[in-house]
């Protein structure tokens, strides 16, 4: 009886190997992304008490998170399941095109829903689609494929108007080809995202520099199509200034966010007029300068608080006290609370899966045998990592506020399923990726398999001429 349940549970244990065995992407970027889902759930339903109104429950909360987080999961094993990477470069082909259409529905007001002053999300079927989130993603696929395309000399649309006209020949040259396919798609977009978020569009345009940079391309037109960029941004700040501030008011917000220390000052003399007017034995009448300042510096100053009471182990889970000051700690902020309740000891560990994210993907890459699938992968690390570095400094008070979430943490639908189609992608190309470092070592294997048959040929060569 014992042999019979002993070799149950071996042959239980063996089926639960094999089945881990059986996932052909890399192991670790499941591993992470699996643990980051896992930090999202937990992280989400102790930080919601903010979130929760009226018949709204913080269990009605996570319940929703985790709809979400199955949503995700089901995308990214639906995008790991994609049966080839001319599949991923297919669909990647129509990512600019995805982004303009989002951009244009936006800029026309078409469906648009106002988030925190700005017009930044769209309304489709019922669902509220924050599409800057989704241009991140579709942008570095298009980028992706558009300079494996150029590489390998396949697009068709030049050549047809070549062949049309010769008067139309040089949109078949290199550097038109470049420019069509390229740094317009690229430079159209930066400018299409300007008016709802500044950091948003800041973060999709270093993004886009980094790939289009990995891609090999002339550093002096990468550079030109960069101060084009930057040209394009210098007339939206004019004409916000001519429009007396009307035309681009995230611009108001982002410049507001850089000269905080305007609200530290009135604070500071207004608290000293109060000390002073205590001295004295009168009472003060706190201005409406000062009530607003402490309203800007409330969010990041409770943050800073956050990180400070976490120290080295945290407070312990569901302790945290300033999710009840910072509105959304839950998005925002969630690296600050991780830090409170689980100390600088949760803080690295969370750091510590982007950068293992980072070294993975670097390592995909020396496996991959196509250009496009090089190009998808470190564009799309540096898109995860960097989002989540910049997440992360905002909220230990290093660089302006944001507004940009922690990947695959943070409350809100529309990163978390972006995000999700990113890793999907990485774990299909990871897949591809592995099945080629395979036949690699099976090819630098041969010679040494095949030096007894060629001696046999040489054998049966001799008895040939014998014969």
């Amino acid at each position: 009886m014992e042999n019979t349940e002993e070799n149950t549970g071996a042959r239980q244990g063996k089926n639960f190997w094999n089945f881990i065995a059986g996932f052909k992407g890399d192991k670790v970027i499941w591993m992470i992304v699996l643990l980051l889902i896992l930090i999202s759930l937990i992280t989400i339903f102790a930080s919601s008490s903010g979130l929760a109104k009226g018949d709204t429950s913080r269990l009605d909360i996570f319940f929703s998170q985790f709809q979400l987080a199955c949503a995700g999961l089901a995308i990214i094993v639906l995008c790991y399941n994609i049966p080839s990477i001319g599949f991923i470069r297919l669909f990647s082909s129509t990512g600019f095109f995805v982004s303009f259409v989002l951009l244009v529905l936006l800029i026309a007001g078409i469906g648009t829903i106002n988030v925190n002053g700005a017009e930044r999300s769209l309304e489709i079927f019922g669902m509220q689609i924050y599409i800057f989130e989704v241009i991140k993603v579709a942008m570095v696929m298009y980028l992706a494929w558009a300079i494996d395309a150029y590489r390998r000399d396949s697009f068709r649309l030049p050549k047809a108007l070549s062949v049309l006209s010769p008067k139309l020949a040089f949109f078949d040259s290199p550097a038109a080809k470049r420019i069509m396919y390229i740094y317009l798609p690229a430079i159209l977009v930066i400018g299409g995202m300007f008016k709802g978020g500044i950091s948003s569009t800041m973060l999709t345009g270093l993004v886009m520099f980094m790939v289009i940079l990995i891609g090999g391309l002339p550093k002096k037109e990468i550079f030109g199509a960069l101060a084009a960029g930057c040209l394009m941004i210098g007339l939206f700040v004019g004409l916000h200034v001519a429009s007396g501030g009307e035309m681009f008011p995230r611009l108001a917000t982002a410049a507001n966010r850089l000269t905080l220390h305007k609200e530290y000052k009135v604070i500071e003399d207004e608290n000293r007029i109060a000390g002073m007017e205590a001295a004295r034995g009168e009472t003060h009448v706190w201005s409406k300068d000062y009530k607003e300042a402490i309203d800007k510096i409330r969010q990041p100053e409770s943050a800073k608080l956050a990180i400070k009471e976490g120290g080295i182990i945290g407070k312990g889970p569901g302790n945290s006290t300033q999710k009840y000051s910072v509105y959304a700690i839950f998005s925002d902020y969630i690296y600050s609370f991780i830090i409170e309740e689980y100390g600088l000891i949760g803080g690295i560990i969370v750091m510590i899966l982007y950068v293992s994210l980072l070294a993975r993907g670097s390592l995909i890459v020396k496996s991959c045998d196509s250009m496009f699938a090089k190009i998808a992968v470190a564009g799309l690390v540096l898109l995860i990592t960097g989002q989540a570095f910049m997440h992360m400094l905002v909220n230990v008070n290093i660089g302006p506020l944001t507004g940009q979430t922690l990947p695959m943490v943070s409350h809100g639908s529309s990163s978390f399923l972006s995000f999700s189609v990113a890793f999907g992608v990485l774990l299909s190309i990871s897949r591809f990726a592995r099945k080629n470092a395979v036949v690699q070592e099976v090819v630098q294997e041969a010679p040494e398999v095949q030096e007894a048959p060629d001696a046999d040929m040489e054998n049966d060569e001799e008895n040939d001429d014998r014969i």
